[in-house]
Parts: structure tokens; C-alpha cells; sequence
């Protein structure tokens, strides 16, 4: 690994290790085996899904479901405007669970090479990947209906930082459990399959500002940014990454894997566009969104040149 890849991969695991160490640092102050120096933060406080799943109490009767903090919302706001700037960097860069996930990964990475992340067929997997939907609708509506945060007993994050105490369901558990073996196998299951609060972030793929961009006129084919995308998106079949699986981690980017400069990047605007199309009609998917990629959408431009 050259130095530019070595200094992007130290960027990106010094903001993992940071938020990771602060949420840990806050979960055992609560408990009492650190002191408390950031006062009353809390999880709860500190988790922007909980603004999400207040939206409706609060906006309907003007309080907050039981738990959650005023925190919550600002949080909530801000990660939004990231999102629509960059796309989904919460999750590949701060979610202390995401980051567990993919260090977990390593071990497994180890362990079965070249098979890890690629035990289930790609065919099913990216329809397995929109279970995270019906999650994400789940949770809103009995959050909205209950006014209870129910997550809260599945939740793998909540557990991660709480297992030592009594304050977590033994279903989370569970759910802690089944992520942290999956991730010997997958990387980033729960991101992958389950996530609700990476669900609504991914929709934030199709208008961010910030994209990633493969030139195309200068890619060499290798795939390598294929090989590294922990998502396991295809980036070498498109001119710009539209999926909702994308975390924004960049790990696919040229600056962390490419063998050379500027092939995949994260920008404004890309390349200029011919100024012309093929002689017969067809839809061209590097204008748009690919519907076998992103069953949401049928984007195209469909050309006809002289």
C-alpha cells in the first residue's frame, strides 16, 4: 500500500476510532465506571434515529417519545444536511456500530480470503437488501402509534454499548450476537440488510451533491474499486453511484484503492459529456439511474443521433 492509500485509510479509521471511543467513553460513564464529565449525554441523546422516529409525535402533539432528548433532533438535522451534501458519511465514517462491524470483518476477512463477502448469491442479495425498508416502515409506525421506542428492544447498537447492565432486552442481545457472527461472514450485515436509520439515508444516494464518479475514458478496468466497496456495488459498471447501498465510505475511490489517479473520485461534477449519441435509440444508464441496480427508479436518457 503506497502512502496516499495508507494516509486515506488513517483519515478515515482516526474518525471511526474517535466517535467510537466517545460514545463507549459515554456509555460507561452512565454506568458509573467512568466519571461523567459530558454531564447527562446519553445514548439516547446522541443517536440522530431518534429524532427520526419522533418526527411524528412531535409534530402531531409536541412532545417526544418517551427517551429521546432534544439532542436527538438536532442531530437528526444535521446528519440530513450531510447526507444531502455527501451522501450516507454517517454511516461509513461516525456509526460506532458500522465501524464494529467492519473491524469484525477483518477477522473474517482473514479467515475465508477471497469468500468473504461473497457467500450469498448476488441475486438474492440485493433483494435481501431491501428488508431494510420494511424495517425502517415498521419502526416508524409503531413508534408513531405507541409513542414507546420499541427499536430500543432490538436494537444491536443500543446493545453494543449496554450489555454489561440490565437496561437491554435479551432479543437485542440476540440481534448483537447474530450481527457480530454475521460479520465474520458479511461485512456490515446489519448496515446491509436490517439498518432503518441506513435505509433512510441511502434514499439520500439519488440527490446528493457530492458523487462518487468513475471516469470512464481513463478507467483501466481492473476492478479493484469493486473489490473493495464493502457494499458490494459494482462501480466499475457505472459512471456514477447511484445505489442506495453506498455508505460513502470511499474505500472504492482512487485515492484509497485505485492503481491510479482520478479514476473514482468524490465531486461536484464529473467529466464533461459527448455531445453526441449512438445512431440507434437506446437508454443510456450512465445518464441515470440503472433499474437492475435501483429497482426505485427507471432513469434514462434515450438518444438519437444522425
Amino acid at each position: 500500500m503506497d502512502q496516499q492509500k495508507k494516509k486515506g485509510y488513517s483519515k478515515r479509521l482516526f474518525v471511526q476510532v474517535i466517535f467510537f471511543g466517545l460514545i463507549l467513553f459515554i456509555a460507561l460513564s452512565k454506568s458509573g465506571y467512568l466519571p461523567e464529565i459530558f454531564g447527562s449525554a446519553c445514548l439516547h441523546g446522541l443517536c440522530p434515529f431518534g429524532g427520526v422516529v419522533s418526527v411524528y409525535q412531535y409534530f402531531s402533539e409536541g412532545t417526544l417519545v418517551h427517551k429521546i432528548r432534544e439532542s436527538s433532533f438536532v442531530l437528526m438535522y444535521i446528519v440530513l444536511f450531510l447526507t444531502v451534501l455527501f451522501g450516507p458519511v454517517f454511516c461509513g465514517w461516525v456509526c460506532p456500530l458500522g465501524s464494529a462491524q467492519e473491524w469484525i470483518g477483518r477477522i473474517g476477512a482473514k479467515i475465508w480470503k477471497k469468500k468473504y463477502n461473497r457467500f450469498i448469491p448476488r441475486e438474492k442479495d440485493r433483494y435481501l437488501r431491501y428488508l431494510r425498508y420494511f424495517v425502517l416502515v415498521w419502526v416508524l409506525y409503531i413508534t408513531a402509534k405507541t409513542g414507546v421506542l420499541m427499536f430500543e428492544n432490538v436494537d444491536p447498537y443500543y446493545a453494543l454499548f449496554h450489555f454489561w447492565t440490565n437496561e437491554v432486552a435479551p432479543t437485542a442481545l440476540v440481534v448483537l450476537a447474530v450481527t457480530i457472527l454475521g460479520a465474520l461472514f458479511v461485512e456490515r450485515p446489519w448496515c446491509k440488510y436490517l439498518c432503518p436509520f441506513g435505509a433512510l439515508l441511502g434514499l439520500g444516494n439519488f440527490i446528493r451533491i457530492f458523487k462518487i464518479r468513475r471516469n470512464a475514458s481513463a478507467c483501466v478496468e481492473c476492478r479493484v474499486c469493486d473489490r473493495e466497496c464493502p457494499m458490494n456495488i459494482e462501480v466499475s459498471k457505472t459512471e456514477i453511484v447511484y445505489d442506495h447501498q453506498c455508505i460513502t465510505c470511499l474505500k472504492c475511490t482512487s485515492e484509497f484503492a485505485g492503481p491510479l489517479k482520478s479514476i473514482v473520485s468524490l465531486s461536484a461534477k464529473g467529466p464533461k459529456k459527448p455531445e453526441y449519441f449512438s445512431t440507434d435509440f437506446r437508454i443510456d444508464h450512465t445518464a441515470g439511474f440503472s433499474w437492475r441496480n435501483n429497482p426505485f427508479f427507471l432513469v434514462g436518457a434515450l438518444g438519437n443521433g444522425e
